[in-house]
């Protein structure tokens, strides 16, 4: 793969990071964007994505072992990790286990699978951003809300809450609902959807520059380290043992499995750390550190393993 492919995806980040630090778009204009991508353009590009796909095409579960055995195997590492050598509150753990092992599937995974791979390809890329966010973030959430003392019934009514209100999880019960239904989406409204899904690459990419001006370095350096390499490192290399050698996927889906774990840190786990008020500069700086330094790491792996 040539360099041809990987420099247009960095140019839109940088456009939306020099807009950030130059002071053309403020953080205001970076919430007004994330929200757009979030809760517009990702979900009708999922769910007209997904609008004609098989569910046999969806829950291939050799590639769903190697992505999700790849997250909790680093989700479990991490939270040991951070037991033994960052002493903090159940909470704070919980988001650092998070913060190892949550990839910018949305804002940059799905984007540079698009580019790289094409259309046919991005199921996958889907997959993993449901993973993620339907099985550990709720796993999160449970240990953030059994360290405040909430009762049983409060815990698991915050956790389903989180999980059921989330646009893309919405838009892929949508899509797959469509498809197994057999429901054919009426070219008008089809289109409209393909409109705002097209909306959806350059928007995520610059918005995910846009926000990365807005962070600052601040935090425990020992700590922040650990997650960087974590994430960007031990991740995909746990994913690429997974994917080559174990479970020995297709060449092309090993490969997707391998990129998509070797993502920076994602903008989600930075809001959940705003909500329950812990791990928020930590969280912020990873994110930030591991977006920057991806743009070299994720375009040596492209070259090496596309």
């Amino acid at each position: 793969m040539g360099i041809d492919v990987i420099l247009p995806l960095v140019g839109i980040m940088l456009i939306g990071f020099l807009a950030g630090i130059s002071g053309l778009l403020d953080r205001a204009a970076s919430q007004v964007f994330s929200r757009f991508v979030f809760y517009i353009a990702m979900p009708a590009f999922i769910f007209i994505s997904l609008a004609g796909v098989s569910l046999g095409d969806f829950f291939y579960w050799p590639f769903l072992q190697v992505l999700g055995g790849g997250m909790l195997l680093i989700y479990c590492a991490s939270l040991i990790v951070a037991r033994l050598a960052f002493p903090d509150s159940m909470a704070a753990h919980g988001l650092h286990a998070l913060t190892a092992m949550f990839s910018s599937t949305a804002y940059i995974g799905l984007p540079v699978i698009l580019i790289v791979f094409g259309a046919d390809w991005v199921v996958p890329g889907i997959v993993g951003a449901v993973i993620t966010v339907a099985i550990f973030m709720p796993i999160t959430i449970l240990i953030a809300e059994i360290d405040r003392g909430r009762s049983k019934d409060k815990v698991v009514f915050a956790t389903l809450r989180t999980v059921l209100k989330n646009p893309l999880l919405l838009a892929t019960f949508a899509g797959l609902s469509a498809s197994a239904a057999g429901i054919g989406i009426p070219p008008m409204i089809s289109q409209i959807f393909e409109l705002l899904g097209d909306a959806f690459i350059p928007c995520a990419l610059f918005s995910a520059g846009l926000f990365v001006a807005g962070c600052s370095v601040r935090g425990g350096l020992k700590e922040i380290s650990w997650l960087v390499f974590a994430k960007l490192f031990l991740h995909p290399l746990i994913t690429w043992w997974l994917g080559f050698y174990v479970f020995e996927l297709d060449r092309t889906l090993a490969v997707i499995a391998v990129l998509q774990a070797a993502l920076p840190s994602g903008v989600p786990v930075f809001i959940l750390a705003q909500h329950y008020n812990t791990f928020v500069l930590r969280s912020s700086t990873v994110i930030m550190v591991s977006t920057i330094l991806s743009i070299v790491t994720l375009s040596l792996l492209m070259l090496w393993l596309v």
